[in-house]
């Protein structure tokens, strides 16, 4: 990485960091261990110690899946409320309570952009790149790395 890019992150960020890449890339340990700047040891350990296959394995709802769900939850209760009496096609207090529950996580869903997603965009843009120009998918990698650090970083 070009010197101009390096930043000293805490060792909390470099684990939160190399765990994001466990959990979304299928990059190896080693690649990840020296993309974060940490030994390969330490990476194996932090893994083990903290069950990060097991975590893997448990992240199977999307982000796009949530929302759709809350969306689903939202048209159903719409649904409900709509097949009422004539005059009586309004919310309850508990419906309307969750109507404004439900439209506050679709909110948040769609607005908050964490550091997974911004580890998921750079993945998507790094695999469609890498198939259109090589040496300029390596090139940014390096930028983007030093963006994530610099996320990590506050």
């Amino acid at each position: 990485m070009p010197k101009k890019y390096k930043m000293n992150l805490t060792a909390k960020s470099k684990k939160q960091w190399a765990q994001l890449m466990f959990l979304r890339t299928d990059k190896s340990q080693k690649e990840i261990a020296e993309t974060v700047g940490v030994a390969e040891k330490t990476l194996s350990n932090w893994k083990t110690t903290e069950n990060w296959d097991r975590l893997r394995a448990s992240i199977i709802i999307t982000k796009d899946e949530q929302l759709r769900r809350v969306y689903q939850q939202i048209n159903e209760l719409t649904s409900s409320i709509e097949k009422k009496e004539e005059g009586e096609r309004y919310a309850d207090c508990s419906e309307a309570d969750t109507l404004s529950k439900l439209a506050s996580t679709a909110r948040s869903l769609e607005s908050n952009l964490s550091i997974a997603d911004v580890i998921d965009v750079f993945i998507g843009f790094q695999d469609w790149l890498r198939e259109v120009d090589l040496a300029k998918a390596k090139e940014i990698s390096d930028l983007q790395d030093a963006y994530i650090k610099h996320r990590l970083n506050g």
